[in-house]
């Protein structure tokens, strides 16, 4: 345990609180943080899959008491109700084919006395980032096709929000936008497919692949193992130096058996005097005159 004292050192400490943090963040947070993602997006993957052959349902036999399941969302369905006129809602900072846009919803009064969102699809800014009017939804009795969605949630400073006259947001979450306007909503909401009364720009389905979360993940994995073991390296490079090093020192041990020639001594040989300096002119007159010039 002698050969490790010199992992006690402050460099050493800070070295090995470093590598542990690091690898517990690889094991415990980002590699976590990746292959969720990469989970989440394989089943949202096998769902879209799965509704494209299937026919479309009624939206109401898919509500319970507590409103949509989340393993219906992106199943087609059929859903007949009026616009409620003049109360769109923009989303905010959306990309729509890699360009900014707005994203239009309208709630929906169903027959049964229920109302939905409906996000009848997007629009582009205008003069910059400034939103453009919207056309208005018809009036009336209309039936949609559309593919339930489920609400994306909410982040704390991200409030609804009224910008030159229009309402706006920056999630599609139907408790937070029924507080906006007053209305009690479906938790979830409906995209509408191609070509549905009232439907702006179509927005298409996400790409059915994986991306790369799986690959991410599993780096951050080998990440957490290879800093323990390039600190395992480096310490044994340090025990090694230091080996070296005790092995170059002379021994402090003599063995009078069998001295050295070189430390050898010969008691009866006088030793060679050493060799003064030059004496300065001051030191040879005061020599001369005491006789110490010998």
């Amino acid at each position: 345990m002698q050969r490790l004292r010199f992992l006690l050192r402050p460099g050493w400490l800070v070295l090995a609180l470093v590598v542990a943090g690091f690898a517990f963040m690889c094991f415990y947070v980002l590699a976590p943080w990746q292959l969720g993602k990469n989970t989440s997006t394989e089943q949202r993957n096998q769902l879209i899959a799965d509704s494209v052959d299937a026919d479309p349902v009624p939206l109401e036999s898919l509500l319970s008491g507590s409103g949509l399941d989340p393993d219906d969302e992106w199943r087609r369905i059929t859903v007949t109700g009026e616009y409620a006129q003049n109360s769109d809602i923009l989303v905010r900072l959306r990309s729509i084919d890699g360009q900014p846009s707005y994203e239009v919803l309208t709630p929906l009064q169903l027959s049964g006395g229920s109302t939905i969102l409906i996000n009848r699809g997007y629009v582009r800014p205008v003069q910059g980032t400034e939103a453009p009017p919207v056309d208005a939804p018809p009036t009336g009795l209309v039936t949609l096709d559309g593919r339930v969605r489920m609400s994306e949630g909410t982040v704390s400073g991200k409030e609804p929000i009224i910008e030159s006259g229009q309402r706006q947001v920056y999630y599609i979450d139907a408790k937070q936008i029924g507080d906006f306007i007053g209305t009690d909503l479906i938790d979830g909401y409906v995209q509408l497919e191609p070509d549905q009364p009232g439907g702006l720009g179509t927005i298409g389905l996400p790409q059915l692949d994986a991306g790369p979360y799986l690959s991410y993940g599993l780096q951050w994995l080998a990440f957490g193992i290879m800093a323990p073991l390039g600190l395992a390296y480096f310490i044994r490079a340090e025990l090694l130096e230091r080996r070296k090093e005790n092995k170059g020192k002379p021994s402090m041990a003599s063995d009078d058996s069998d001295p050295a020639p070189a430390t050898r001594k010969t008691p009866f040989r006088k030793a060679k005097p050493t060799e003064s300096a030059p004496r300065t002119a001051t030191e040879v007159k005061l020599a001369d005159r005491y006789g110490k010039n010998r």
